[in-house]
């Protein structure tokens, strides 16, 4: 992780599907300073620890600057498990041999290597405003009509495995 030269950010994020598998959303909370920033997306066909990793990707892609302290807060084991237990570079190494979710843990990978990334876990459902908000806009998110596609998901993750590949 890069050394930070830049003002710190705080983030909450939060992942939601309704089934699992099923349509899923994530939410998010951006802050620095004074600024405060909210996003969400929900997928019509996902499960629940994509949109826990989702949402963080979001949140990083969605930061302006590089080489931030990056402070973020999340309910999801899955993805704090995966950095502080070292799972994930376990993972990289072994490219991704038997486990799921390769595109958005690259993705999410490349991301963090910009800034110096802390993980911090937090009870979900609890009395935790930040991480209650995130979890209103991820399960609003699942819920809306207009549902993008978790591309990830349905064409690779979900397909049957003695099918190699799609036309």
């Amino acid at each position: 992780m890069k050394k930070s030269t830049q003002e710190e950010v705080v983030i909450y994020t939060d992942g939601a599907s309704r089934g699992n598998p099923g349509p899923g959303g994530y939410g998010v909370i951006l802050m620095s300073g004074q600024h405060r920033k909210e996003l969400s997306a929900g997928y019509r066909l996902t499960t629940n620890n994509r949109m826990e990793l989702m949402a963080v990707i979001a949140a990083l892609e969605a930061l302006k600057k590089k080489n931030l302290h990056v402070k973020i807060y999340t309910d999801s084991n899955y993805v704090v498990n995966a950095i502080r237990k070292g799972w994930l570079k376990d993972w990289l190494a072994k490219d991704f041999k038997g486990k799921k979710n390769k595109d958005l843990w690259l993705r999410f990978w490349e991301l963090m290597q910009q800034h110096d990334v802390e993980f911090h876990w937090v009870k979900g459902h609890d009395h935790n405003p930040y991480n209650n908000r995130c979890d209103q806009l991820a399960t609003y998110a699942a819920d809306h009509q207009a549902l993008l596609i978790d591309k990830g998901y349905e064409e690779v993750e979900s397909r049957p495995s003695n099918i190699s590949s799609y036309p």
